[in-house]
């Protein structure tokens, strides 16, 4: 039920700022140099033909992501939970972290429509909220570092916290050391944490690679 609660706030979330923000004027602005008036119309032709997809989408990356991430942190709570936590348990404790990240989608479009009037689509898609990115800028950086900057942000740390603390609560008995939130910050340090240094390394290389 969660999840569901959260696919329809995200796919919400990216109508308003598909609505209120104007996407396809800069997207005009950003291709009209390397494109023709016709091709341009193609491309926003297929894009109005195919628009549903995204929203429909958006569930199912969002199942994906929450169950790797349940996976990855219930083989952290094999390590170092002392009682058997359920993937049933841990996969609610990530859906519940997960509303975090609505506040990204929230800020962006608060940001372009009240406080910077004018920005390209460029803008629009390297801006992360509260990130290392929007103090270094993306603008003369080599593209491999502007998605380790994004993920450094106050967002993630908030997320962290949150698993934390609902995995904590679920993993720690009288038999524990130190308090609920270390247990839980353990657990998700050594198997999330990993993980997703793993990925920013991956997605590095192959930034690099293409770029």
């Amino acid at each position: 039920m969660r999840l569901l609660i959260l696919s329809a706030l995200t796919i919400i979330l990216a109508y308003i700022s598909f609505i209120i923000l104007p996407i396809n004027d800069l997207i005009y602005q950003s291709y009209s140099v390397k494109l023709t008036a016709l091709q341009i119309k193609e491309i926003f032709a297929l894009q109005e033909k195919w628009n549903w997809l995204s929203y429909t989408i958006i569930p199912i990356l969002l199942l994906i992501k929450t169950t790797l991430i349940s996976s990855i942190l219930y083989i952290g709570t094999f390590f170092y939970s002392k009682v058997k936590v359920t993937f049933k348990q841990l996969f609610n404790a990530v859906v519940k972290a997960e509303f975090v990240f609505l506040g990204v989608g929230v800020l962006k479009i608060i940001w372009f429509y009240f406080f910077q009037a004018n920005y390209t689509l460029e803008d629009l898609q390297y801006f992360y909220p509260l990130s290392a990115l929007n103090i270094v800028g993306y603008q003369g950086l080599d593209s491999w570092f502007v998605y380790p900057l994004q993920v450094l942000n106050l967002f993630e740390l908030a997320y962290w916290l949150l698993l934390s603390y609902f995995i904590g609560k679920l993993a720690f008995t009288e038999r524990d050391k130190g308090k609920p939130m270390d247990l839980g910050l353990k657990i998700v340090v050594s198997s999330y944490g990993s993980a997703l240094l793993l990925w920013v390394v991956v997605v590095m290389f192959f930034t690099l690679s293409y770029s």
